[in-house]
């Protein structure tokens, strides 16, 4: 059994996703990231970077004790590990497909989550900022569609680099994108959202958090936008 330590964001659903697609028994602990909950001392202990997903695997590979994992990509690398699913086994193609879940956590992730920061959630609207991110977000969608361009995944068959970035397009209007300007992401978003899986993942998003409630409101900011190193050390 693992625990998810979940909330409905696109790092979120990246999880569920793979755990949906290897048919793992977990049990979702929502952490509402509005509330302040990821900063619970419970929370910090399997998480110290106050950030959600984290996972709690309670019958490891090597049959020890329980293993907590936070950061993302790490879990989803973890978990393809355990099931030995959705990554390459041989040298180059692990390595395909490795390069493009970091381009994701390095790139897509932080880029289009400044996007959103800037376009829907800062309390002064900053052209330049705006104009940064929504440009940027536009390149590394162009270069995600011209990978796409001939092969149908990422990295070969459907793996974690997939599951990495497809919640990360899912908010492509807010970001102010046009997919049909991207039709190799158009084709491959459309692919992946038509998995059972996928269904099922995006499913128990709306359990948690019916209809994606928003987050951010005058009462949430403090806890989302308002850290500092005071935050770590208190």
């Amino acid at each position: 059994m693992i625990d998810l330590y979940y909330w409905t964001t696109p790092n979120g659903h990246k999880i569920t996703m793979f755990l949906e697609e290897a048919q793992l028994p977990y049990r979702i602990k929502p952490v509402h990231i509005g509330k302040g909950e990821q900063f619970a001392p419970d929370f910090l202990r399997i998480a110290p970077n106050n950030r959600i997903p984290a996972i709690v695997d309670h019958t490891p590979r090597d049959g020890s004790e329980p293993l907590a994992l936070f950061e993302s990509g790490a879990i989803l690398l973890y978990l393809a590990d355990k099931v030995r699913q959705f990554i390459p086994e041989d040298l180059r193609g692990r390595n395909d497909a490795l390069q493009w879940l970091f381009w994701q956590m390095g790139g897509l992730g932080p880029m289009a989550g400044q996007n959103h920061h800037f376009t829907q959630y800062a309390p002064e609207k900053l052209p330049y900022a705006i104009e940064r991110y929504v440009k940027e977000t536009a390149r590394l969608y162009a270069v995600l569609d011209k990978r796409l361009a001939d092969r149908e995944f990422l990295a070969g068959d459907y793996s974690i680099a997939d599951m990495a970035s497809y919640p990360w397009i899912v908010p492509h209007e807010r970001q102010q994108q046009n997919l049909a300007d991207f039709p190799h992401v158009k084709r491959w978003f459309e692919a992946i959202k038509a998995r059972p899986a996928t269904v099922r993942a995006y499913a128990r998003a709306e359990e948690v958090n019916p209809s994606n409630k928003p987050t951010v409101d005058e009462a949430s900011r403090q806890h989302l936008f308002g850290q500092d190193a005071s935050t770590v050390r208190r």
